[in-house]
């Protein structure tokens, strides 16, 4: 992708479809005269009277104890340096958005134009009644650490500026992993520390907190290393100040233990790594390219323990392991700050967690049969559905025991049920999918590339390395377009109704014909079918000359169902093909099945869809809760539509007890799990959260999904093909652009699974 492009793509994201990433939403009912009655005036007087008597109120009658203020002055903004409070907006917003996302924190991003240190702080003390807690960001130093000793000092609610402590407390958590790993005692080890801003000297006083001694430590920054004989020192830069008569990187590195980096790309040559201690640590976390690159590292010693701050590579020192957790815990036991035994406790949670077996989700999302502690796994993932319940809770807990907790919490198992619920109105799960899909990218073939929507797609899977796009359509109007989009790329571009593709054409429809001759198809035919693009691309996946297939965009479901179900057949094992839909909803990802193929699916068709939709979500690294969805519950109805539910229920349960399937249920009962646990007890269901609903027709389903995506505006991914035996996935039609990419993401996983259990099959 173009330099001018990337920036484009970024400015229309921030600007549309409205400017900015965040908004606020109302959480109480408004349609009425009396809700808006209570809402304002006369009742909001009510709770303005409770909190006058006891300002500790507003935390049980506003928003205020989920509420966090994100603020800066814009004076150190990421790499970019002191752009001012206004350019630094966009960034605070984004902070804002992976609170939510992360730990269901609100945020008001406040941007304060100002750089003298006292006017900072009156301005947010002055504002510090509205929020339950103050992140400070990308503030210079050393003004940073006056700025935030001062807050803490002043303020009653937690202070934290996630520049300096965020990189400390994850890549403490790593450190620690590290050292057990290369069997070293942190109080021995030598460690150069490259950088002297607000992270690195925060990294600096944890890694001590953490029992590094101080004279082991070597800190550099942009004149070299910091000696005690240097002039003009800053207080920070003092405290980490060497005896040693060394001046460069070349010879602090010597000997060295540790590498921290937090400064800028390509200092480190491999020379300086050869010249290290055994069993080297080094953490790279200059962005976006680190001080030595990986590759580089690892192929200069292979006793290396790395990390990054690059999601590319293992061991990211990614802040969103820590920032939305600490503050989580922060707020939900109302600590009046964050203390060194709330980080501590932080630096410890995350460092055990990496030691614990890892969820099939995570493992799925990064690509890996089993991610284990070691060398390549030193600190946890952030799509680690595990951060929110373990984290939260530590912090908490230290909270508690150091005596800042002004609300405790007593039932910890409450409490962390609480946690997992705040992850159900996140759309993690496309993350995972576009995340894994790149681990393995596949050649994917879009049979209408000749719209604009669908090559729209298609340029974003092929930038994004999600897949390799081959393009079918109209050479010249592909061409034409990708111009206009300014899609840069050296790819197959087939048109199969051109002359110039007649030897594959001929190719596929004479092996076509020899499948086919004794079911009334003639060679001519053959050859007449291999000008259609679905006939074409069906082929294509078939031969070997691509791996899946998007198709759909333009044409009716059914008359691509067809010519798919013709050429590719049924995968091993399957009797028929369904789709499911997932859905994302608040309460999290929902499937669907089946949306799109079986009218009136028999009492054996609906078992058969149950077990292809398991498989699917199980290939989503989730484990399926199913419900068999009609009209009636357990048996209350006798009439066929129900019975047939009640059959399929009876030989899942029988055939596969291990399975979390049951029915018949009504949708609310099944969605609903305090009513069924009152209501039948004995199911299978009760007190589980369902993330599947199997419906008994053609009809309920796609009328749901699409009552779902259009009234509630829950994104879709789907329909999804169950039971083919290539990876062929067919649009709805007019689908979006953001519909076409995930079901490409998905295309590729399909197929990369598909190649899996071929490779099982053949050595069995």
């Amino acid at each position: 992708m173009s330099k001018q492009r990337k920036r484009q793509e970024a400015l229309v994201y921030h600007a549309k479809p409205k400017p900015g990433k965040i908004q606020v939403l109302p959480t109480k009912k408004y349609a009425t005269q009396r809700d808006l009655s209570l809402a304002y005036s006369p009742g909001v007087a009510e709770p303005c009277l409770e909190i006058e008597k006891d300002k500790n109120n507003a935390y049980r009658y506003t928003a205020k104890g989920n509420l966090v203020a994100v603020i800066s002055n814009g004076t150190a903004v990421l790499g970019l340096g002191n752009i001012g409070p206004e350019a630094s907006k966009p960034v605070m917003e984004g902070k804002g958005l992976l609170f939510k996302i992360f730990a269901d924190i609100d945020v008001f991003d406040i941007e304060v134009d100002t750089e003298n240190i006292e006017e900072f702080v009156q301005t947010v003390k002055h504002i510090a009644p509205t929020f339950g807690g103050i992140n400070l960001e990308d503030i210079k130093a050393p003004e940073a650490f006056e700025i935030e000793r001062r807050l803490k000092e002043e303020l009653d609610i937690p202070v934290m500026h996630d520049d300096q402590h965020g990189t400390a407390i994850i890549s403490a958590a790593a450190l620690i992993n590290a050292l057990e790993i290369a069997e070293k005692n942190i109080e021995e080890v030598n460690i150069v520390i490259s950088g002297a801003g607000a992270a690195a000297i925060s990294c600096s006083r944890l890694y001590q907190a953490c029992g590094a001694k101080r004279e082991h430590m070597v800190m550099l920054d942009s004149k070299g290393v910091i000696r005690s004989d240097r002039a003009e020192l800053t207080e920070q830069k003092a405290e980490f100040a060497t005896d040693r008569k060394i001046d460069t990187l070349e010879e602090a590195m010597q000997n060295a233990d540790v590498f921290i980096g937090l400064s800028k790309a390509d200092i480190v040559s491999p020379e300086m790594l050869k010249s290290m201690a055994s069993n080297p640590i080094v953490f790279a976390m200059a962005n976006p390219d680190p001080e030595i690159s990986y590759k580089l590292a690892i192929d200069t010693r292979d006793d290396i323990i790395m990390a990054t701050g690059r999601s590319d590579h293992p061991n990211q020192v990614n802040n969103v392991l820590g920032f939305p957790f600490i503050f989580r815990g922060a707020l939900d036991v109302r600590a009046t700050k964050i203390n060194e035994a709330m980080k501590m406790a932080a630096v410890k949670a995350l460092a055990d967690l990496a030691k614990e077996p890892v969820p099939e989700q995570v493992n799925i999302a990064y690509g890996e049969t089993r991610l284990t502690f070691g060398k390549d796994y030193i600190i946890p993932k952030p799509f680690d559905p595990r951060l929110i319940a373990t984290v939260p809770p530590a912090v908490a807990k230290a909270a508690m025991e150091s005596g800042v907790s002004m609300e405790p919490i007593e039932d910890w198992t409450k409490y962390e049920d609480e946690l997992l619920q705040r992850l159900g109105s996140d759309n993690k799960i496309v993350r995972l999918l576009h995340n894994r899909a790149r681990l393995n990218p596949k050649r994917v073939v879009f049979t209408e590339a000749d719209h604009l929507d669908v090559l729209k797609a298609a340029q974003f899977t092929y930038d994004e390395g999600i897949a390799t796009p081959i393009l079918l359509g109209r050479r010249d109007a592909i061409l034409k377009l990708m111009e206009e989009i300014e899609f840069e790329a050296d790819l197959e571009i087939i048109d199969p109704k051109s002359d110039e593709e007649l030897e594959h054409k001929n190719a596929y429809a004479n092996v076509f014909w020899k499948k086919q001759k004794r079911k009334g198809i003639t060679l001519y035919e053959a050859e007449k079918l291999m000008r259609e693009r679905n006939y074409f691309a069906a082929m294509m996946v078939n031969e070997g000359d691509a791996d899946a297939v998007i198709t759909g965009f333009s044409r009716s479901y059914p008359s691509i169902v067809k010519p798919m179900l013709n050429l590719i057949g049924l995968a091993p094992g399957a009797t028929r093909i369904a789709t499911t839909n997932v859905m994302m909803t608040q309460r999290g990802p929902m499937f669907l099945s089946d949306t799109s193929i079986n009218i009136n699916p028999s009492a054996n068709d609906l078992k058969r869809i149950a077990q292809m939709t398991a498989k699917v979500v199980r290939m989503f690294g989730m484990e399926p809760v199913m419900a068999m969805i009609s009209y009636s519950n357990f048996g209350s109805s006798k009439d066929q539509t129900a019975t047939k539910v009640r059959e399929a229920v009876e030989y899942l349960h029988k055939r596969h007890p291990n399975l979390l399937v049951d029915g018949e249920l009504q949708t609310d009962f099944a969605l609903n799990s305090e009513m069924l646990q009152d209501i039948f007890p004995f199911s299978k269901l009760a007190g589980r959260k369902v993330n599947t609903l199997i419906f008994p027709n053609l009809e309920s389903a796609n009328i749901t999904y699409k009552l779902l995506k259009e009234l509630n505006k829950a994104d879709s991914i789907g329909p999804i093909m169950m039971g083919l035996r290539k990876p062929v996935h067919i649009l709805q039609l007019d689908a979006s652009v953001e519909e076409i990419i995930n079901m490409t993401a998905i295309a590729v996983i399909d197929a990369q699974q598909k190649e899996k259990q071929e490779r099982e099959r053949q050595k069995h």
